[in-house]
């Protein structure tokens, strides 16, 4: 059938071409990203005898990670914009190579932590990448779809990375000496330095200019204040007051940073793109979608290993059948990835992003009828990994396609960091609700594990957000993440 024949609302096949390369190299740091983010999970008790910590205190290393995210995603993304998305991916390449290199050779738990916290700057690949990929497709044809199939390859191969990273860290743990353990990943991040050095091309016209240091400093002050906050919280529960100033300081300490950002001639983060009709309910999501995301990973665990004998809830799993759930829920994200950008050619990228939403939502709100069985957490998982895949890879193309063109770097970072943002809430509100249940169900089991009301909450919260993103992303026009014909920003996002 001829292009002129073709059916209202089929459109033609979109192909990579001369990006195959590029998104080639690209997929193999993602690949490592996953690696990261998957390998030490099986050795972490491990690596807590090997620093003579208590398990407890491995939760610093996700915390301190976390904060830092928060705060170099909005930096680097900028500075992307500002000389160069690939020039900013090396820094942060090589960032991360040495503090990987730094972890197998120290056995002193402050070094360990300040370097594991270090490492943390590989989350700000995937937006950097993307903001690569859509600088070299703006203007042309079906560039938003080339994108957001670039974006699902590459999240593909993430989660692909992550499930062979925690099943290759889980057998040579077993085999190896813990310092050669750790050396591994750090050589894939020294390859993906090279990679990126000759393997990918700088982003076409970068915008120069100097960094917004004020609006740096004062984001900076406020995430650490808001993030800190909420690790009060999980540590001193909801009747701590001093955990409530330090969170409604963050949250006042935006204030000063949007009155200085709307003044500033080149802003570190342009607050005006929150009121476009097309990126402001993209955010919306992010933070939404980082609730289930990142917040209700563990709380899942938790209850597929608690013992229903003991408890009356819960699987009774064990380490590696409850790796089965994980694994199976990343290769629904896998298949959600590469999904994608096939049904935003067949509908829009819209309508996608509202489906995908929704079946995150249906996928937890299943777990409240739906718990009792293995079978049914993991369809309930997989139902939810489809539609996470799917809104990883979306929402970073989206924006892209959707921002100004001297606001790419900033506009898809920001979807991180707001998701991170989302996450950092959920597992607060999440661990104060698991504790809760501790307290009221100490007296009938004396254990620890948390009450099936606390799991209930987390998953009536994770659907509930998703459902709420669906219904927010309606309200963006029709034509939104689509290709635009002017190099000229939208009225709306200036």
């Amino acid at each position: 059938m001829s292009r002129s024949t073709r059916p209202p609302g089929r459109r033609a096949p979109v192909r990579l071409g001369p990006l195959t390369g590029i998104v080639g190299f690209l997929a193999f740091v993602e690949f490592t990203s996953g690696i990261l983010q998957g390998y030490y999970t099986p050795m972490l008790t491990d690596i807590a005898r090997h620093l003579g910590i208590h398990d407890a205190d491995v939760n610093w290393f996700e915390g301190t990670q976390l904060m830092l995210s928060a705060l170099v995603v909005p930096a680097f993304a900028k500075l992307g914009d500002m000389f160069g998305h690939k020039r900013m991916l090396l820094w942060s390449t090589a960032l991360t190579a040495i503090a990987s290199l730094a972890l197998p050779f120290t056995d002193s738990f402050a070094v360990f932590l300040v370097a594991w916290t270090l490492q943390g700057f590989y989350v700000v690949w995937l937006p950097l990448e993307i903001a690569i990929i859509w600088s070299r497709t703006r203007g042309r044809e079906g560039g938003s779809l080339l994108t957001a199939r670039a974006a699902g390859i590459l999240v593909a191969t993430l989660e692909a990375g992550a499930i062979s990273g925690a099943l290759l860290g889980g057998q040579l743990v077993d085999t190896l000496p813990l310092w050669i353990v750790l050396l591994v990943p750090a050589l894939f991040v020294v390859a993906c330095y090279f990679v990126i050095r000759f393997g990918v091309q700088e982003s076409p016209d970068p915008n120069g200019g100097r960094l917004d240091l004020l609006g740096l400093c004062l984001v900076s002050v406020a995430l650490i204040a808001f993030t800190g906050g909420l690790s009060l919280l999980r540590l001193h529960g909801a009747g701590s007051p001093l955990a409530w100033g330090v969170v409604v300081l963050g949250i006042a300490l935006l204030i000063p940073f949007v009155l200085v950002e709307l003044r500033h001639p080149d802003p570190l983060i342009d607050v005006r793109m929150f009121r476009s009709p097309a990126l402001g309910p993209v955010f919306l999501t992010a933070g939404l979608f980082g609730v289930s995301v990142l917040g209700a990973q563990a709380p899942l665990s938790t209850f597929a290993r608690t013992d229903p004998d003991a408890h009356g809830y819960g699987l009774g799993t064990s380490g590696f059948a409850t790796s089965l759930i994980i694994g199976l829920y990343l290769i629904g994200m896998i298949v959600g990835a590469l999904l994608f950008p096939k049904f935003s050619r067949w509908f829009s990228p819209r309508v996608t992003l509202i489906g995908a939403a929704a079946l995150v939502g249906v996928g937890y709100l299943l777990f409240l009828p739906f718990h009792a069985s293995y079978a049914q957490v993991v369809t309930n998982m997989v139902i939810a990994g489809i539609g996470s895949g799917a809104l990883v890879a979306a929402l970073p193309a989206a924006a892209a396609s959707a921002a100004p063109a001297t606001q790419t770097g900033v506009a898809t970072g920001l979807t991180n960091s707001v998701k991170t943002v989302g996450g950092a809430i959920a597992s607060a509100v999440f661990g104060i609700a698991l504790m809760q249940g501790v307290a009221e169900g100490a007296g009938a089991t004396a254990g620890t594990a948390g009450s099936l009301s606390g799991y209930v909450t987390v998953w009536l919260v994770c659907g509930a957000t998703a459902m709420l993103a669906a219904v927010l992303l309606c309200f963006v026009p029709r034509e939104a993440f689509r290709d635009r014909h002017s190099a000229s920003a939208p009225a709306d996002a200036r």
